[in-house]
């Protein structure tokens, strides 16, 4: 057993005890991102629907886009595709030598507060800016599709009508929030934008040798 591992050996029996603690709307997950999409090692809880051997989320990838410079995201909110608000905490991981290799999630059910919060905010004239989706889910697949979809809504284009500069900057902002650090996603990407693995490896280079990533 490397180090790696038992760092996270030791936190499996965390993970119990964190959910126990605060109850049945907390779900607390483990994650071991040297397993690539299947990351889920450990899961306590029944907040997201997580598995043992499910996919990171969203989040997961934004951990991984940041590599080993990755710090605590602590206290966010964000809801879930069915709506279910889930206030969450990500904390990365790491061997001896400093590098990231997985993340401790903590997730709590917060939607009968949000509401409760949503009434009371209505009653004083006051409105509240709208919530991130995150794609909590064991199909990696629906992961990847979640992160181009969002990246189109912000373009306000499909991509199947993108010019190729505007494919290129899909590519770099779907690069910078960690689509292809996982292996195996670029295939998945590639299938979504409608191209080649190598044509789509060949516009990742271009993204990253002008953005002086590699």
């Amino acid at each position: 057993m490397d180090d790696g591992d038992a760092v996270l050996a030791a936190l499996v029996p965390v993970v119990e005890g964190l959910a126990a603690t605060f109850g049945p709307a907390c779900e607390v997950v483990l994650h071991d991102y040297r397993r690539g999409e299947r990351s889920v090692v450990a899961v306590a809880g029944d907040v997201t629907g997580r598995r043992v051997g499910g996919a990171l989320s969203e989040i997961g990838l934004a951990v991984l886009a940041r590599g080993d410079a990755a710090e605590n995201d602590l206290n966010y909110v964000t809801h879930t595709p069915t709506g279910r608000v889930v206030k969450s905490s990500t904390m990365p991981l790491r061997d001896s030598s400093g590098a990231v290799i997985g993340a401790l999630c903590v997730n709590l059910d917060v939607t009968a507060l949000r509401q409760a919060g949503d009434v009371l905010a209505a009653l004083a004239g006051t409105t509240r800016a709208p919530l991130p989706t995150t794609t909590f889910t064991d199909d990696f697949e629906e992961v990847v599709d979640a992160v181009v979809r969002a990246e189109e809504q912000a373009r306000g284009k499909s991509v199947d009508v993108l010019s190729r500069g505007e494919r290129l900057d899909l590519v770099r902002a779907l690069d910078a929030r960690g689509a292809f650090a996982v292996r195996g996603a670029a295939t998945r990407v590639a299938a979504r934008l409608g191209m080649s693995r190598s044509g789509l490896y060949a516009d990742l280079a271009e993204c990253r040798k002008t953005t002086g990533d590699g």
